[in-house]
This record gives structure tokens, C-alpha cells and sequence, in this order.
């Protein structure tokens, strides 16, 4: 399996509200329509919350880069996967609509993707 996380911003000139609404209900409903042409095989939001708490335990640690808003997972079978839906034009024009629409509501410049192979250390 591939991972890509995108750890993301919202839009300063969004609401939190706004902003959650617009990511679960109208992209998520758009990730989902392209997932075959993106040969996306899961798709995770993870919204920030308890940010009370979460600013108790980044302070106790010496942190002081502001918290994400949120995390997208997407996972892929493989690679290769991945890299086939963008080389064809049905991924291209799914991944073209994707990130447009990803600037309607993420800070773009102030988020990050990466990906990630998952090293599970234990499970209760």
C-alpha cells in the first residue's frame, strides 16, 4: 500500500465551520466521484479538535509551529497505481479538479503532502 498524507490549513478567510463543512460534505463528495480515475482506494479525513488539549501538549513539548486543521489519508494498492491513473488523461483531468478545488477552502502554501509507509507497533 502507498500513503499520501496531506496535512492541511484551512483558508484564513474561512470560519472553522466553513471550512470543515466545505472539506467533509463537498470534497469529500468530489474525492469520492474521481476515485476510480485516480485509482484512489481509501480516503481519510482526520479534522483537528480538542485544540485546547492538543495546545496543552504541543506547549508541554516545546513546540511552537501552529497545529495542522486537519489530515487527508489517501491510500493506493501500489505506486504504480498511483503513477498509471496520472498518465492517463481521465486521472489528469480528476487530479486537475481535485487541487483547484482544494484551493477554494486549503491554505496551500502553509499545508504539506508527503507519503508514508505505515510501521504498525501495536494494536489493543
Amino acid at each position: 500500500m502507498l500513503k499520501l498524507i496531506f496535512c492541511i490549513r484551512k483558508r484564513e478567510d474561512l470560519t472553522e465551520e466553513e471550512f470543515f463543512d466545505y472539506w467533509l460534505n463537498s470534497h469529500g463528495a468530489l474525492v469520492a466521484s474521481h476515485a476510480t480515475a485516480m485509482n484512489i482506494r481509501r480516503y481519510v479525513q482526520s479534522h483537528a479538535s480538542e485544540r485546547d488539549l492538543g495546545q496543552m501538549i504541543t506547549s508541554g513539548r516545546g513546540m511552537e509551529v501552529p497545529g495542522f486543521d486537519g489530515i487527508a489519508e489517501i491510500w493506493w494498492d501500489s505506486r504504480e497505481d498511483l503513477v498509471s491513473a496520472l498518465a492517463t488523461q481521465e486521472g489528469q483531468a480528476a487530479n486537475a479538479i481535485l487541487v483547484e478545488d482544494e484551493a477554494r477552502f486549503i491554505d496551500l502554501a502553509r499545508s504539506t503532502i508527503f507519503f508514508a509507509t505505515e510501521h504498525p507497533v501495536f494494536e489493543s
